[in-house]
C-alpha cells in the first residue's frame, strides 16, 4: 500500500494525460480559491502539480506518524516491561552488528522512499517548456505589473493594485471605519486572466526589492528578484478565481499586494483578450495632444492615488524618515525638467532608506498628468505648473 501511495504521489504533471476542464473549482472542491476560515490543511489543489504536492505532504505525514508511533511505542513498552522494580537488570553488551545494520539501512530506505517522489515532483515544477501563454510578473512596492509576452493575449500589459478600500484597513492605532469584505486584502483592481487547461508560464522579476509570486491552490511560489529573471508555471484544471499574496517580506505594505488569477473558459478568455486590447488602445492617448490643466489634474489624481499615495500619502506629507514629502518639495516646486527626470529614472537619496524607483512603465500622459497634479496641489505653487505629454516624450528620447 505504501508503494502504491508513493507511485501515485510521485507522478509528475508531464507524465500524466493532459488535464481537461473539470468545471468550477468551488462547485467541485467546496473551496474558495483562497484561504478559508478554520482551514487546517493545504488548500484544495487546482493543478496537477498542487495535487502532487498535496499527496506528498499526506504521504510523508503518514510515514512520520508511523515512525513516531513505532519508536515511542517500543521505547515506552521497553521502559515499562523491563523496569528495575520488577527485577530486570540492564544488559551489558556494547555493540550489535545486527542493530547497527538495521538502524542504518532502514532509515536509508525510508529516506530514499520519500526523496524519489519528491524529486520527480520538483523536476516537474521546474519544467516550464512548451508553455501556451507566457506572462511576466514584476513585483514592486507594493503592487504587481503584468505583461503578456507570448501566446494569445500577447501585448496586454497592466498594473494590479489592492482594491480593498483603505477605510476597511484603518490607520495605525485606529479601528477601520467600514466593515471588512469577504476578500479583505485579497482583491485587486486588475485580475490576471488565463484560460483553463492551458500551460501558463510565469516569468518573475522585481524593480526594487525581493518579492514572491504565490498562488497556493496552484502549488506555485517563485521569488521575484531585482536584476534576475526566474520562472514557474501552472495549468489550472478548474475555472474560478484563485488568490495569493507576495510571500517575501518586502516593506511596510507587504500585506497589501495580493495576487488574483481568474481562470476562464477558452471562449471567455478570447473575449477578455479582445476587450482588453480595445481598452488599451483607447487609453493610449496621443502624446501630441495638448491637454488643459484641469484635464491633467483630474487624470493625475487617479494616477497618484493608484501609484504614489501609498508612499507619499494622500496629503503629500510622505512618511517621516521613510518617504519624502511632496508637499513643499523643492523638486516639485523647482524646474519641471528635474521632476520629469526623477519619474523616468528614479532618484537615490541618503536621507531616506527607500529610494524613488523609476516609473517608465507609466504612459507619457500619466507621467505628465501626475506631475501636473502634484505641482498644483497642497501648498505647492511652482512657476512651471503644467507638463504636457510631449515634454515627457522628449525627455525619454534624451
Amino acid at each position: 500500500m505504501l508503494g502504491l501511495a508513493v507511485t501515485v504521489a510521485a507522478m509528475p504533471a508531464w507524465a500524466e494525460p493532459a488535464a481537461t476542464a473539470a468545471g468550477d473549482y468551488t462547485a467541485k472542491t467546496g473551496a474558495t480559491g483562497g484561504p478559508m476560515v478554520h482551514q487546517l490543511n493545504l488548500q484544495a489543489p487546482a493543478t496537477q502539480i498542487a495535487e502532487n504536492i498535496y499527496n506528498l505532504h499526506t504521504m510523508m505525514m503518514v510515514i512520520i506518524m508511523v515512525i513516531f508511533v513505532a519508536v515511542f511505542g517500543v521505547m515506552f513498552y521497553s521502559i515499562f516491561k523491563h523496569r528495575k522494580s520488577v527485577g530486570h537488570k540492564a544488559a551489558t553488551f556494547h555493540e550489535s552488528t545486527a542493530v547497527e545494520i538495521a538502524w542504518t539501512v532502514v532509515p536509508f530506505l525510508i529516506v530514499i522512499g520519500m526523496a524519489l517522489p519528491a524529486t520527480k515532483t520538483v523536476v516537474a515544477m521546474k519544467d516550464t517548456s512548451n508553455a501556451d501563454i507566457t506572462i511576466k510578473a514584476t513585483g514592486m512596492q507594493w503592487k504587481w505589473g503584468y505583461d503578456y509576452l507570448k501566446g494569445e493575449g500577447e501585448g496586454i500589459s497592466f498594473v494590479s493594485n489592492l482594491s480593498t478600500p483603505r477605510a476597511q484597513v484603518g490607520n495605525p492605532g485606529e479601528e477601520p471605519t467600514e466593515k471588512r469584505g469577504e476578500n479583505y486584502l485579497m482583491e485587486v483592481d486588475n485580475e490576471v486572466v488565463v484560460p483553463v487547461g492551458k500551460k501558463v508560464r510565469i516569468v518573475t522579476t522585481a524593480n526594487d526589492v525581493i518579492h514572491a509570486w504565490m498562488i497556493p491552490a496552484f502549488g506555485v511560489k517563485q521569488d521575484a528578484i531585482p536584476g534576475f529573471v526566474r520562472d514557474t508555471w501552472f495549468k489550472a484544471e478548474y475555472t474560478g478565481t484563485f488568490r495569493g499574496n507576495c510571500a517575501e517580506l518586502c516593506g511596510k505594505e507587504h500585506a497589501f499586494m495580493p495576487i488574483v488569477v481568474k481562470v476562464v473558459s477558452a471562449e471567455e478568455y478570447t473575449a477578455w483578450v479582445n476587450g482588453k486590447k480595445k481598452e488599451m488602445a483607447a487609453l493610449a492617448d496621443d502624446p501630441n495632444k495638448t491637454w488643459t490643466i484641469d484635464e491633467l489634474k483630474t487624470k493625475g489624481e487617479k494616477v497618484y492615488t493608484a501609484n504614489c499615495a501609498v508612499c507619499h500619502q494622500a496629503n503629500g506629507k510622505g512618511v517621516p524618515n521613510a518617504f519624502a514629502a511632496l508637499d513643499g518639495s523643492p523638486v516639485v516646486n523647482g524646474p519641471k525638467a528635474e521632476q520629469i527626470n526623477v519619474l523616468l529614472h528614479g532618484k537615490k537619496s541618503g536621507k531616506f532608506p527607500s529610494e524613488m524607483p523609476a516609473w517608465k512603465q507609466l504612459s507619457d500622459t500619466d507621467i505628465a498628468a501626475v506631475i501636473t497634479y502634484t505641482r498644483n496641489n497642497w501648498s505647492n505653487k511652482p512657476a512651471e505648473n503644467i507638463v504636457q505629454p510631449a515634454e515627457v516624450v522628449a525627455a525619454r528620447a534624451k
